[in-house]
């Protein structure tokens, strides 16, 4: 009996992981009423990662009132790992432009304080694993809002607290650890994100991920140029270099921020929840790999969940397969990641009403295709062909 492992991301803005995964499922179903699937929600660190570590790990999501990137209290989640030793993060519950309406988007004055809570959230329930993913941020501080929530001290020339927000720190003058949360010592941190942008320059997190959280190019220059202020500072006081760190720049300067104020170290996102999941003994037995995501392009190579389920697969010799909601430029560059087949759902035209209301039945008719024609080659479908005995493609 063919056994089919379904992995995919979630297809954004219109299904999670698990809701993928399980049309999917519905569809080979269809075709081969009698496949068995395992399903296997992924994500790469942004959204879905919480829901894939909790599932895979039988544990429980916990919420806190924390701050939103202005400071307001909003309610947030993440999750615990089954054996309580693992805390799953996702930065934007607290600091992501979800939180914002488009006119409240202000690089300047957001902050990661709320991510900062969190993560002490997560200490006190006795977490020393943590796992943060850092996609989606409205900020641009650098995680100095995060580590004042920790208890770091950033202050002018004065002596005098800087207000929150990436815009104050170009009156940076000195770093003050002696107040960090002591279990930091003790807690492992990994950070998962999908860039490799660095802190700063052309490819830096202002220039590039500034305009986007309501920075004009005035805003940007400034920004830049604080978080170049926030590097040099850090190397003076603390002794660690950020400034050229790959994924350094990610989440407005997070990335950096987590490794110089935290300890934390950072990793391809779906790297770690590959990890997390135990997805090569979770492949272990099965016959073909289905994975997908919402738009499947020429960055799906450099990282991405379905990248990164291939990887796995083709380590256990597997074939893989991807559904995804739309194709976009250089999508060949999947086969050599180790994607053999790619299928969209879009059949036609559809307007982002359509997309939102159509897209379970889209991926599940999707998947039945994919079915048939595992089907067909099953049964020795095609001139000359020949069934196997032991059920394997």
């Amino acid at each position: 009996m063919l056994t089919i492992a379904i992995a995919p991301d979630s297809f954004k803005g219109t299904l999670t992981a698990p809701q993928a995964a399980a049309c999917m499922a519905r569809g080979l179903v269809r075709a081969i009423p009698k496949v068995r699937t395992r399903l296997i929600p992924m994500a790469d660190g942004g959204e879905g990662t919480v829901a894939a570590v909790v599932g895979a790990t039988g544990g429980r999501l916990v919420r806190r009132r924390v701050r939103d990137p202005l400071g307001r209290p909003v309610r947030a989640t993440f999750g615990l790992s089954g054996d309580g030793r693992t805390a799953v993060i996702e930065m934007s519950e607290a600091s992501g432009l979800v939180r914002l309406a488009p006119g409240e988007r202000n690089p300047l004055m957001t902050s990661t304080a709320g991510t900062g809570d969190l993560i002490r959230a997560a200490l006190d329930l006795g977490a020393r694993h943590l796992l943060i993913g850092i996609g989606g941020s409205a900020t641009n501080d650098g995680g100095t809002g995060m580590a004042r929530a920790l208890g770091v001290r950033f202050v002018d020339r004065a002596g005098r607290e800087l207000r929150e927000g990436g815009g104050a720190l170009g009156r940076l003058a000195r770093i003050d650890m002696s107040g960090c949360d002591a279990r930091l010592l003790k807690a492992r941190i990994r950070v998962a994100c999908d860039v490799d942008n660095p802190l700063c320059g052309r490819e830096g997190a202002s220039r590039v991920y500034g305009p986007q959280k309501g920075g004009t190019p005035a805003m940007v220059a400034t920004l830049d140029a604080n978080l170049r202020r926030l590097a040099a500072i850090v190397r003076r006081d603390l002794g660690v270099e950020m400034l050229h760190v790959p994924g350094g720049g990610a989440a407005g300067g997070l990335g950096a921020g987590l490794m110089a104020f935290a300890g934390g170290t950072l990793r391809k996102g779906v790297e770690i929840v590959i990890d997390c999941v135990g997805l090569a003994k979770r492949l272990d037995g099965c016959d073909v790999v289905i994975t997908g995501e919402g738009r499947m392009d020429g960055q799906t190579a450099r990282g991405k969940t379905p990248a990164g389920v291939a990887r796995v697969a083709k380590q256990l010799g597997l074939p893989v397969i991807a559904i995804c909601g739309m194709l976009g430029p250089g999508v060949e560059a999947v086969r050599k990641a180790g994607i053999d087949a790619w299928f969209s759902t879009v059949v036609g035209p559809l307007d982002d009403k359509d997309v939102k209301a159509t897209a379970a039945r889209r991926l599940t008719d999707a998947a039945e295709q994919v079915g048939r024609v595992l089907a067909a080659r099953l049964s020795g479908g095609g001139r000359g062909g020949r069934a196997r005995s032991d059920g394997r493609l």
